[in-house]
């Protein structure tokens, strides 16, 4: 008997072992690509080519500053502030439309609602990458190639926001409730604005952060609705510079600062909410 718990012993420490190592592994999978961004923003580009690319140089990065921001009359400012317009515009529209449609899918009954929500969870599986082009042609069809419409529409639906905003009103409205204020005699543009909005607020912010991380991240959408060098995210940008290295003039030390700076603000916006993401995140694992 005592063999048995020795060796049960064993394994559970060989287990514990396992999983510490695992996790060490993809510690430094994942911080290792965020560490070499950071020192390399630091460097010059001399230093960039000539050191160990993981350690400190000599300190460059107020010069790497000035020459991101200052090149070609302060376009990457003119990127960043796009990507401000569009994660955010484009964020707003689309929980406004998914908390709508969630709430309309979990607390009303029509014919045809079964098929709606297995059609809403089918197109959440489709790779934002694949629809591209087919918006691109239907945009093209109406003129809107080119403005900033040809961006918010389609960042305005989200399938996968609506299947989340039907779970969250599922879980947080009662039924019992919205009967006793139709019996008060409140319309159901009331209800949904007084009562179901509020009661859905956790659940509207998560949609909103989620949304604008994907926006805010999004390349193949403004790659192939805009044309237009100013109009560009901070991302498309990047890739414009990015090619600039690739072909004639060097400009990795840009492209490496602009990627560092661009992840500033998206992580100021997730440490400012993530209150909100807990508890969103929370919720929605429990429904």
């Amino acid at each position: 008997m005592n063999t048995g718990r020795t060796a049960a012993v064993r394994a559970s420490r060989r287990s514990v072992g396992v999983t510490l190592a695992l996790m060490v592994v993809f510690l430094v999978y994942s911080t290792a690509p965020v560490w070499w961004l950071m020192v390399s923003s630091t460097k010059s580009l001399a230093d960039l080519y000539g050191t160990f690319g993981l350690s400190f140089a000599h300190w460059n990065l107020g010069d790497n500053l000035s020459r991101t921001f200052g090149y070609d009359h302060h376009i990457f400012l003119r990127w960043l502030l796009n990507s401000v317009l569009y994660a955010a515009v484009g964020s707003f529209g689309a929980t406004l439309v998914s908390v709508a449609a969630g709430y309309g899918l979990a607390k009303f009954r029509f014919p045809g609602r079964g098929a709606m929500f297995a059609v809403t969870v089918g197109s959440s599986l489709l790779p934002s990458a694949l629809l591209a082009l087919p918006l691109y042609l239907l945009f093209s069809k109406i003129g809107l190639v080119g403005s900033v419409w040809s961006l918010f529409i389609p960042y305005f639906i989200n399938p996968f926001c609506v299947y989340l905003a039907r779970v969250y009103a599922e879980g947080s409205i009662p039924d019992e409730l919205l009967e006793a204020a139709r019996i008060d005699g409140a319309g159901e543009l009331r209800i949904f604005r007084s009562i179901s909005l509020k009661l859905m607020t956790t659940g509207a912010v998560t949609i909103f952060m989620l949304d604008f991380i994907a926006i805010w991240n999004n390349f193949f959408l403004p790659l192939f609705m805009l044309n237009g060098e100013k109009t560009y995210p901070v991302t498309l940008g990047l890739y414009e510079w990015n090619l600039g290295v690739l072909q004639s003039q060097d400009m990795t030390s840009l492209v490496i600062t602009g990627s560092l700076v661009s992840v500033v603000p998206l992580a100021v916006f997730i440490i400012s909410m993530q209150r909100f993401w807990r508890s969103g995140i929370l919720v929605g694992s429990l429904k």
